[in-house]
């Protein structure tokens, strides 16, 4: 039996998204550091990005952990499985 493969990402699709992080991020940057506010307001908004954007990255880390972690218990239950059919003979009469 083989195991089914897990989706891979594109290239084109990777790009995208690191493209469209990088416009955002840029994007938004720049309109805190043109926004006509105080020094101490731009601030507060560039420490808030900050703030944002690596709260999103630790997230889809551990999104992608639970679900590395979901793929090889199931992956193990599968072989237990396997290895019980394997092993069950259903002609072998059992004595007492």
């Amino acid at each position: 039996m083989s195991t089914p493969q897990h989706p891979q990402t594109t290239t084109a699709f990777y790009l995208q998204a690191a493209i469209s992080f990088a416009v955002s991020s840029v994007a938004l940057g720049l309109g805190i550091v043109y926004l006509n506010a105080d020094p101490w307001m731009r601030a507060f908004l560039g420490l808030g990005t900050l703030y944002v954007i690596t709260s999103t990255f630790t997230l889809a880390k551990c999104v992608r952990d639970r679900q590395e972690e979901t793929a090889v218990v199931s992956r193990v239950d599968k072989a237990r499985l396997d290895k019980l059919l394997a092993e069950h003979d259903p002609f072998k009469v059992e004595t007492l």
